[in-house]
């Protein structure tokens, strides 16, 4: 049987005692298909660190495996493009040096392939964000636009070694060579299948989203780059809506991005008026005032004053809209049989935490410029190029779930509706705030692509799409919340809503021991005060049916002589799933001090089980009165004055 895949990997100096280099190495070599079915190809672009002994010792060893050594060129492109013409397999994988193949991929991705009749298989991608749109679901039959291939840029796909030689597909030595090499094949492809169901590989940071060499190409470059990613596009299409919002998208991702941001701001004036020269020039060649349709309000005002040489104004526009994020507020977490609900408020804010007010005329909602350069911007838009009324319809959020260790993310099922609140007359311009309320659904027994969660600490990411694009973590609310835990999935395993020590949401499944489960959501503990003493509260998300085992409460001081204090703790069970239990523990106080009570300063607990100690995310400050609060992980209290740390020294040693 012949060879089924080529998997091609350009290298240049990735490091003999790189971690991600050794997990991408053991991952093409560790593949479930047959040695004699796949090959690999190392196209090693002049490295000096040690990597061509290496790499020449393992195809020493390994018959499948081939090294090319090419003179140092600086680019990945002349080693994608010899690893090609080399390759002998039906299908291509290309594969970064620091990306990782799950140990089936190479098998699943051809089987797809081969069943679809594919020219271009697209595995899916595992990276540092959201999943994309196009993973939604398999698809024997992807369209380009209706299933938003254009937000997988990179070139990791498998593609059919004879559609390549016959359409000549190779990678150009200039910025965004990769955008055009999958534009082409994307347009030229008779079938574009996608593999959703499994992940295939795991992209490296720099791999998710534009290549790491081509992040920030110079204002020429940019402009020969974004010429020859629309010369394709005009190749492989007849004039109309396709052509237009595929320019648009490129337009978008690759030119006008760049016109904002901390990165824009803080260029030189020479750079900054260098890059806005070549996109103006662009502007005015290739993308003509008709295609302003297919970008957002926002954007369409970054064009036009791209038209009317106004640089000055684009950098205020970017200035003012400096710190504008996405807040997502969590208005309530529950468990129903088994699956946790998380009701979600989103909304974009400005630098203050102002909400962004959008113009109210009749029906219609139109974009509005930030207040500190509203009159600068005057006229700049019309009522028709402001229009945003169809993009508030259409605003969701996304909800997904990010594994903190592996990096590997997951969607949640969510359910949007669109919320709104108004000043003033509409028909006279009224103002009003946009939001969008969701229903996420975390489900631990399936929603890992209708598997199980692997255990481990999850985060909760949220993103919207419509007003206008974000991404943010859920804050902790302001309010008291439930942090109940829950038995859920088969088989039942405990699953921990938390929040981490900055007071962001996550979820844990199957915490590693009982003490850990109470660390989870420590950083909600409490203090009451009563003579003599404070009662240290802290949330205890599931007691198991035996109570749990004996514990204590042990707190060290941070700063002072360094004691520790050791008080037992009693666990009161809670509802499952419903309410929490707590874990009480009774601590002497005093006003001073001494060896058996806590005095003035800083003090960080642990949970103390079976001899072993868990930290736990809160400190305690006690003040010269007695007072005790509750601090966050990290946090102190200001430091007591020299003279201070001396009185109260002599006093509990007279004591």
């Amino acid at each position: 049987m012949g060879v089924k895949v080529s998997v091609v990997m350009p290298v240049s100096n990735p490091g003999l005692s790189n971690d991600a280099f050794g997990a991408c190495v053991r991952s093409v070599l560790e593949q479930s298909l047959p040695p004699e079915e796949y090959e690999v190809i190392f196209a090693d672009d002049g490295s000096t660190d040690g990597t061509r002994r290496r790499l020449d010792a393992i195809a020493g060893q390994r018959d499948n495996v081939r090294v090319l050594h090419l003179d140092h060129s600086g680019s990945p492109a002349r080693g994608r493009n010899v690893g090609l013409s080399v390759a002998r397999g039906e299908y291509v994988y290309l594969l970064g040096q620091y990306d990782r193949l799950e140990p089936r991929a190479l098998e699943v991705m051809y089987d797809r392939a081969v069943e679809t009749d594919a020219d271009v298989l697209i595995g899916r991608l595992a990276s540092q964000g959201p999943p994309a749109a196009a993973f939604a679901r398999d698809r024997d039959r992807a369209d380009v636009l209706r299933d938003h291939l254009l937000a997988l840029p990179t070139a990791h796909k498998l593609f059919s070694r004879d559609f390549l030689e016959t359409c000549q597909l190779r990678f150009a030595d200039r910025p965004l060579s990769e955008q055009a090499f999958v534009t082409r094949a994307y347009l030229a492809a008779k079938v574009i299948a996608v593999l959703a169901g499994e992940i295939c590989c795991h992209l490296a940071p720099a791999s998710a989203g534009t290549a790491a060499e081509e992040e920030g190409p110079d204002g020429e470059a940019l402009f020969d780059g974004l010429n020859a990613v629309f010369d394709v596009v005009d190749a492989y299409t007849e004039p109309g809506s396709q052509r237009e919002r595929i320019h648009a998208h490129w337009y978008r991702t690759l030119g006008l991005r760049r016109l904002a941001g901390a990165r824009f701001l803080a260029a030189e004036p020479d750079e900054r008026m260098v890059l806005f020269s070549f996109l103006r020039r662009f502007t005015l060649d290739r993308f003509p005032a008709a295609l302003d349709v297919h970008l957002p309000a926002h954007l369409r005002a970054r064009t036009a004053l791209l038209r009317q040489d106004r640089l000055d104004a684009l950098v205020a526009l970017a200035e003012a809209s400096r710190g504008t994020r996405l807040s997502a507020e969590l208005r309530e977490l529950r468990w129903d049989q088994g699956v946790l609900l998380l009701d979600l408020s989103v909304e974009i804010l400005r630098a203050g935490g102002a909400p962004v007010w959008l113009r109210q005329r009749d029906d219609r909602l139109l974009w509005a410029p930030p207040p500190s350069v509203e009159g600068l911007l005057d006229g700049l838009l019309d009522d028709e190029g402001a229009d945003m009324t169809d993009a508030v319809r259409r605003a969701r959020v996304e909800v997904c779930v990010r594994h903190v260790e592996t990096g590997v993310v997951h969607s949640l099922p969510v359910t949007c509706s669109v919320g709104r609140a108004g000043l003033g007359d509409r028909a006279g311009g009224g103002q009003v705030r946009v939001w969008v309320s969701g229903q996420a659904r975390l489900d631990a027994g399936a929603a890992a692509l209708g598997r199980p969660l692997p255990a481990g600490l999850w985060e909760v990411h949220v993103r919207m799409r419509g007003v206008q694009a974000g991404r943010t973590r859920v804050a902790r609310p302001a309010l008291p919340m439930s942090c109940a835990g829950a038995l859920a999935g088969e088989p039942r395993r405990l699953v921990v809503p938390c929040w981490s020590e900055h007071g962001e949401l996550g979820v844990c499944v199957e915490p590693k021991s009982f003490p850990e489960s109470i660390a989870l959501v420590s950083s909600r503990a409490t203090v009451a005060r009563q003579e003599g003493h404070v009662f240290v509260v802290v949330p205890v998300p599931y007691v198991p049916p035996s109570g749990g085992p004996p514990a204590e409460l042990v707190l060290r001081e941070q700063d002072g002589r360094g004691r520790s204090m050791v008080v037992p703790a009693l666990v009161e069970p809670g509802i499952p799933g419903r309410v929490a239990g707590q874990l009480v523990a009774r601590v002497p106080v005093s006003r001073i001090g001494g060896d058996d009570c806590l005095g003035p300063g800083s003090w960080r607990p642990a949970l103390r089980v079976d001899q072993k100690d868990v930290d736990l995310l809160f400190g305690l400050a006690v003040r010269r009165g007695g007072q005790v609060s509750v601090l966050p992980a990290g946090a102190s209290p200001q430091a007591p004055s020299l003279l201070r740390r001396i009185a109260v020294r002599v006093l509990r040693d007279r004591r």
